[in-house]
């Protein structure tokens, strides 16, 4: 089924459209949710959550990408249940990809005081253009979706040790990057 019927269905309030969400995209919702989290009871509990919330939402809003639109919801969900489960001290390798990107940052609230997020955005949307093709897929695959090392490893198809080494020079060549267009860290 394609996006635009199940927007359809939303807007009618069919609840079937909710199982047409889960058939497309479930599979795809519940490995993003579990990378997150590492916990299967809890991803799940995102997925439903996020699909409750596109059911409130739609309509009035009508997204243009709605894979691009649910995925923004259940990582915003995802996220909200990581940091009460970090706080109750249930680490997940998602804690590691954060340090590992913090230790760029000085601090989060020193940069989003610098600069506002659109022009963050396309600054790093720059920065990833300039990284070779493996070492952006790393990138993204490790800071957005929160894949492990090991499995990106295996997706690239390279050893656990050729993705760190990439993850470290890129962490590297942000800050430069970063630095260079004037924001501090």
């Amino acid at each position: 089924m394609t996006d635009e019927a199940i927007i359809e269905m939303l807007l009618e309030r069919s609840e079937e459209s909710i199982s047409e969400i889960d058939a497309k995209y479930g599979k795809r919702c519940r490995k993003i949710a579990m990378d997150i989290l590492g916990n299967e009871h809890d991803a799940e509990e995102c997925v439903n959550d996020a699909y409750f919330t596109v059911w409130n939402a739609i309509p009035p809003e009508v997204p243009t990408s709605f894979f691009g639109f649910l995925y923004k919801i259940l990582r915003n969900i995802s996220l909200k249940k990581y940091r009460a489960n970090r706080a109750m001290k249930r680490n997940t390798y998602y804690s590691e990809a954060l340090d590992e990107l913090e230790q760029t940052f000085a601090a989060e609230e020193s940069v989003e005081k610098e600069i506002d997020k659109q022009y963050f955005g396309e600054v790093m949307e720059e920065f990833l253009l300039s990284l070779s093709a493996e070492s952006r897929v790393a990138f993204v695959r490790r800071y957005w979706f929160s894949q492990s090392c090991r499995e990106i490893a295996k997706q690239l198809g390279v050893s656990e040790n050729n993705v760190a080494v990439r993850l470290l020079r890129a962490r590297e060549k942000l800050r430069e990057f970063l630095e260079e267009r004037g924001i501090e860290l």
